[in-house]
């Protein structure tokens, strides 16, 4: 049943990551490339029409955490705090910035919100690809200190940096330089994949430009790709050592770089769909990849004192994940529902759907 649970919730943070990631995108791509008017509009609104359904999913996925693993929900919820606070008044900012835009005519109140739209793009991207950051290097589980837990071993707490930002510190922050390295392969990922959405759902003058932006990009995600590789190494030195024992595991790595080899031939890509499916991929592909390498663990110690939280020993008792599997059904079929329809409705180019308007 644990192994059940987790997969379930990969899925749905895989889904969040591919479907609000493309709003990240659009946001960052946004900020740097939307000069026009007309471009900055159809931008807005290739996330607009989308985000509030996109975010249902880590909705989804906090409350199945908190049925399936809750002492990995309580560690997580309460060591990430400062984090988890940024981010949420980034996603605030974000949202009203998409919602307010078309209020007034005004060209100083459009590029308020065109910046708080962007900007709040650009870190969310950046703050998902840190925690993810956190996650594969490890955290100081129970706050040891001169070899002795100063509370339980499920429990920590880190600040934003260490004064010596390297993650072998001892008690290392949330970020670090190996941190800030999987934080930018996060925005550069979903840069090109917010592209390909403008790509895909407009006909925005500036597409063929976002062809070369793309292209671009995966020269620098490539490269970011096998430096991460490189240092992963250092900062935890047996982080492949799953891939070995476990062959078939390597299906995530091949399906993340099917993706990355996909984006060098955007230039050539016939149909729009296929270079978004590509950065896909690479999302997809990327966050199998890093769980594949950590399971059965969800969040390494970075002490010899405290063990490693699992699957197993943060999992409800059985009877829990039995009445949670219940629930999680009805969720998980609304959720898909509501998607659907959704997506019907929104189907093809939204170039002349209303939005932000109102």
């Amino acid at each position: 049943m644990e192994i059940f649970w987790f997969i379930i919730i990969a899925i749905v943070l895989a889904m969040f990551f591919i479907l609000d990631g493309y709003d990240f995108g659009a946001g960052i791509i946004h900020l740097f490339f939307a000069k026009k008017e007309e471009d900055k509009e159809l931008i807005t609104k290739s996330a607009g029409l989308f985000w509030d359904s996109n975010e249902v999913w880590l909705v989804a996925a906090g409350g199945m955490l908190f049925m399936a693993f809750p002492k990995f929900y309580a560690s997580v919820f309460s060591g990430f705090y400062l984090p988890l606070i940024i981010v949420l008044w980034l996603i605030v900012f974000r949202a009203i910035g998409l919602e307010f835009r078309s209020q007034f005519n005004f060209q100083m109140w459009k590029d308020i919100w065109d910046v708080s739209f962007g900007f709040s793009s650009l870190l969310l991207a950046l703050f998902f690809g840190i925690a993810l950051g956190n996650i594969v290097r490890g955290v100081n589980l129970g706050g040891v200190e001169n070899g002795v837990s100063t509370h339980e071993g499920h429990y920590f707490f880190l600040p934003l940096w260490d004064s010596s930002f390297s993650p072998l510190s001892a008690t290392p922050g949330i970020i670090d330089w190996f941190t800030i390295i999987i934080g930018l392969i996060s925005v550069v990922t979903l840069a090109m994949h917010g592209a390909n959405w403008i790509i895909l759902k407009t006909n925005s003058t500036i597409n063929n430009k976002l062809k070369n932006v793309i292209f671009k990009l995966n020269i620098v995600l490539a490269i970011l790709t096998f430096i991460s590789l490189s240092v992963w190494q250092i900062v935890k030195s047996n982080s492949l050592d799953n891939f070995f024992h476990k062959p078939y595991l390597l299906v995530f790595p091949i399906i993340y770089f099917t993706g990355l080899i996909g984006l060098f031939y955007i230039k050539k890509l016939k149909k729009d769909l296929y270079g978004f499916v590509f950065s896909t991929l690479i999302i997809l592909g990327g966050i199998t990849s890093s769980l594949a390498s950590l399971f059965p663990v969800i969040l390494p110690s970075t002490n010899k004192v405290n063990e490693n939280l699992t699957i197993y020993n943060t999992a409800a008792e059985k009877y829990g994940l039995s009445v949670a599997l219940i629930w999680g059904i009805i969720g998980i079929a609304l959720i898909i529902i509501y998607f659907i329809v959704q997506k019907r409705l929104m189907g093809g180019k939204i170039d002349n759907m209303d939005y932000g308007k109102h």
